[in-house]
């Protein structure tokens, strides 16, 4: 069995400090607020993450049907966005995993294979791929799926009147996609019809992204006899994607109440046959109260955060299930704007930030290895990359990163002009004047403003005033709105990704990428983007080494800096008779049994 994932190159991931704690935690971390002290370490109680299972299976006869209670972990509403095509953010994608759109399933290596409702086809001799739908699928309001749905979703993304993210320079690969964006063409040229089961798309090129959905390709389908009636500006606030969306998956929307929960019912008319439970309800629950939750019986499944595993791991009702995490969080440097209109990245050099020793010298102030140690308790490490370590065979692992010397951070900072001119232990910039950084962070727990002040404390022990943009921790979909729209109040941001089963950066960090948040553009990048990319990188060893060269360059421009790389934490109640999550091997949903008639307390 294959486990079918998201194929979407690039998701937004919520902040990955969005954590909580418990009460000597929270005790200890503010002990250490505003002071040079470093927090506490907590070595003993690190968690060796090899020793988390990846499956549980629980003694039982499976009852008839059931309810699946889900347990969704965050400190702000859902935005409700259910079309692939316009999710933005980790929660949204989190709910549409029940009721997918996916059109193929993965292997362990992330590649493509033929195992999903379509199989594709490549033709590296004419840069041509042939989409096909293997059987007769349904969605999930009985009408056929057919090739024009899988057309549409290209349609709607490469429109100009299109306003969502995915119109990148990934995009534009496929033949015509720039002209009908422009309004120069009606269809896009390069996306053929072939019969009603199957499309020929035109590439400029062919390259190893092609085999794990990148170089323009899409991995979902769109009901377009539901859409097609809706103008593309006004999908997004349709009841087609907020209300009633139709699906391909296990399940299918039934009620939906915004920002807090959804109810799903199984979709009889899935491919692999009907779900075994009967209904899914997601609810939202914070950070601070899922322990307890969980405790009480109030979910049957629930991702949890790193700083709650000491409040979880003795559950008697529970067990923990972890693994590695496709993610990795970050700390973004504003060096620019997002042009909208031309759809392309603007980088400023006159930027705030726009000085690689200041970059450099934040990122050696940080101590990111005493927050992982004290907060994390290896659930989380520093991450020395951009590419998480799932991707085995483009990680390495050699990579320094920016461990913590504050000393060399000051001698950057000295070499860069920036100085304490006036001897109040704070310096000011290249001219003697008063230089203050301006940082946006997400609010959530007390666990995170902890970390964010002690990282505030460190760049303040080498000189540097770093102040909180709006002079607070800012709600999750504000912070996003924020940085997306490039406020001019923030000069840098902690925030996450995660990458998806595609490991191309392209879409994170190319001149077309509306994820490029720190707006950095150079032809170097492009170049080396452009590498990874291509045709020669077809050649495993020349790919592997084009990965090396990008993650040296972006870890020496430090446009970007990562901070964690983090481990999955799942909570499984011992009611579900059993439960894998390899990413290959995993259990999938429409197969899920339960053992009892509610969560065990």
């Amino acid at each position: 069995m294959r486990k079918a994932w998201s194929i979407l190159s690039v998701m937004l991931a919520f902040l990955l400090l969005l954590v909580a704690c418990n009460r000597t935690e929270k005790e200890q971390a503010k002990e250490s607020e505003g002071s040079n002290e470093k927090p506490a370490q907590t070595e003993e109680n690190k968690i060796d993450t090899s020793l988390l299972p990846t499956e549980v299976i629980n003694e039982g006869e499976a009852i008839q049907g059931g309810t699946l209670h889900v347990g969704l972990v965050a400190d702000s509403p859902f935005k409700g966005i259910f079309l692939a095509e316009l999710y933005t953010d980790a929660t949204d994608s989190s709910i549409m995993g029940y009721a997918s759109n996916s059109l193929f399933e993965v292997d362990g290596d992330f590649l493509i294979t033929d195992e999903g409702i379509a199989k594709l086809d490549v033709d590296t001799n004419n840069n041509k791929v042939t989409i096909t739908i293997q059987e007769d699928v349904k969605w999930s309001d009985g009408t056929p799926l057919t090739a024009e749905d899988l057309i549409y979703p290209y349609e709607i993304i490469g429109h100009p009147d299109y306003e969502g993210v995915r119109y990148d320079d990934d995009f534009k690969n496929i033949i015509g996609a720039e002209e009908y964006h422009d309004g120069k063409a009606d269809t896009i040229s390069g996306i053929n019809k072939i019969d009603d089961k199957s499309i020929e798309i035109s590439l400029k090129k062919i390259s190893p992204a092609t085999y794990s959905l990148g170089d323009g390709l899409w991995g979902y389908a769109a009901p377009k006899h539901q859409l097609e009636s809706i103008a593309v500006k006004d999908l997004i606030s349709s009841d087609a994607v907020r209300k009633n969306p139709i699906t391909l998956g296990p399940f299918k929307y039934d009620n939906i109440v915004n920002g807090e929960s959804v109810q799903l019912v199984a979709n009889e008319n899935y491919y692999k046959g009907k779900p075994k439970v009967d209904k899914v309800v997601i609810q939202v629950v914070s950070t601070s109260t899922i322990a307890e939750a969980l405790k009480a019986g109030q979910f049957d499944i629930a991702s949890f955060p790193a700083t709650q595993y000491d409040t979880i791991k003795n559950l008697s009702n529970i067990s923990i299930l972890g693994r590695p995490d496709l993610s990795y969080s970050y700390l973004g440097f504003k060096l620019g704007k997002y042009d909208q209109e031309k759809g392309e990245n603007i980088y400023d050099e006159k930027a705030k930030m726009n000085n690689v020793q200041l970059r450099q010298a934040i990122a050696y102030a940080m101590d990111i290895e005493t927050v992982s140690d004290r907060f994390y308790q290896g659930l989380r490490v520093r991450a020395n990359s951009l590419i998480p370590p799932a991707f085995k065979t483009y990680y390495d692992g050699t990579l320094e990163g920016y461990q913590y010397d504050p000393d060399k951070a000051k001698e950057l900072l000295d070499e860069a002009g920036f100085k304490d001119v006036d001897g109040d232990g704070l310096r000011e910039d290249k001219d003697g004047n008063k230089f203050t950084i301006r940082l946006a962070a997400i609010a959530g727990s007390d666990t995170a403003e902890a970390i964010v002040e002690y990282y505030r404390q460190n760049w303040k022990d080498v000189g540097l005033d770093v102040q909180l943009t709006t002079g607070r921790l800012i709600e999750a979909n504000s912070f996003y709105d924020k940085v997306q729209a490039d406020d001019p109040e923030i000069d840098m941001y902690l925030a996450g990704w995660g990458t998806g089963t595609n490991p191309s950066p392209a879409g994170l960090y190319s001149k077309g990428a509306a994820f490029n948040f720190s707006r950095y553009v150079s032809d170097d990048l492009t170049k080396l983007l452009n590498d990874i990319d291509s045709q020669e990188a077809l050649d495993p060893t020349y790919r592997a080494r084009a990965f090396r060269k990008w993650q040296e360059y972006m870890a020496d421009k430090a446009m970007v800096v990562p901070t964690l790389f983090s481990t999955s934490t799942i909570a499984i109640n011992k009611r579900i008779k059993s439960y894998n999550i390899d990413r290959e091997t995993g259990t999938e949903i429409q197969d899920l049994e339960l053992i009892a008639d509610a969560p065990i307390k």
